[in-house]
């Protein structure tokens, strides 16, 4: 999904005048969500399978998490990742491809298929709590520490694919980003929707950022949460002297590198990105762009995977 999240969506303190606007639209939301959760059937499979996914749109840390799942579990089981084909994705697909087996076909459905030919014993899906037609052995919905649900409304309104209230249904909350009053708060919110919801919390760890430190550099990235980017590379004591915003999931042309390196040449600095956004460039563009590596940490490991065994 192509598009700078507007501002409005994350507003916690009032409800603004666009959303006031937005809400019979998000009625329309709402009652597709009810369908879809009391009317669709589901199909049951013989594989085993964890979903990780969303619903504040973008930026919660999905892809990390299930990087991570697919470490542990693979030593265990023969473990494929599922990710539906979006050509904006590719990014995370190339990103898990270079250490895990990814499926990625039109649908989940045909990647089971896949999967099951493969004879595969554990599939974890990347995306896809609001697929209603699997009935999935283990879901993990991720937050952002900052931005949580926004400002509690679905889409348009606000950036929630669902209701909040769809925690009922779902059996792990992931908070990642460092524990503020705000998300104590909203972790007792959940835990009055359902009580019996396991809540863990995790952290990005920078991994490669010592060569970084002697530099100085132009930032850009195309994420849902770019704040976050900055912020770790403010508490890194990274310098950097400007930051390009791109789209969610940009797709990054010829033209836009070249702008980036004459503006960093201007500057006498170098690039620095993601590195989601380094793997959606071509290979021919990599040259002389450097990018942060961090992977999630996931507090209290191992009540978390003990939990997650024990479900399996």
């Amino acid at each position: 999904m192509k598009f700078f999240k507007p501002k409005f969506w994350d507003k916690r303190s009032h409800i603004s005048f666009f959303s006031i606007l937005l809400l019979p639209f998000s009625i329309v939301t709402i009652a597709k969500n009810y369908y879809e959760n009391n009317k669709i059937k589901k199909n049951f499979y013989d594989l085993k399978t964890i979903c990780v996914g969303n619903i504040y749109i973008g930026g919660t840390g999905k892809t990390p998490l299930v990087n991570n799942l697919a470490v542990h579990f693979k030593k265990k089981f023969k473990t494929f990742i599922i990710k539906k084909n979006y050509l904006s994705h590719l990014d995370e697909k190339k990103l898990l491809e270079s250490k895990h087996k990814v499926i990625f076909e039109k649908t989940r459905e045909l990647s089971i298929t896949k999967a099951e030919n493969e004879k595969a014993e554990l599939l974890i899906f990347d995306d896809g709590l609001q697929e209603k037609k699997i009935n999935y052995d283990l879901k993990i919905v991720c937050f952002n520490s900052l931005k949580l649900d926004g400002n509690g409304l679905v889409i348009p309104a606000g950036p929630l694919r669902e209701r909040l209230n769809s925690i009922k249904n779902y059996d792990v909350v992931l908070i990642n980003g460092d524990t503020n009053k705000e998300s104590k708060n909203f972790i007792y919110k959940i835990k009055k929707i359902n009580p019996n919801i396991k809540i863990f919390t995790g952290k990005y760890v920078p991994k490669n950022y010592s060569k970084l430190k002697k530099k100085k550099f132009i930032l850009f990235s195309g994420i849902g949460n770019p704040h976050t980017f900055s912020d770790t590379l403010k508490n890194l004591k990274i310098k950097f002297y400007g930051y390009e915003k791109f789209p969610d999931h940009y797709d990054y042309k010829e033209s836009d590198l070249q702008k980036l390196k004459s503006l960093a040449r201007i500057k006498n600095c170098e690039l620095l990105t993601t590195e989601k956004d380094y793997f959606r460039l071509k290979k021919s563009f990599r040259k002389n762009i450097n990018f942060l590596k961090v992977e999630l940490s996931v507090d209290q490991k191992k009540q978390f995977y003990k939990y997650l065994n024990e479900r399996l």
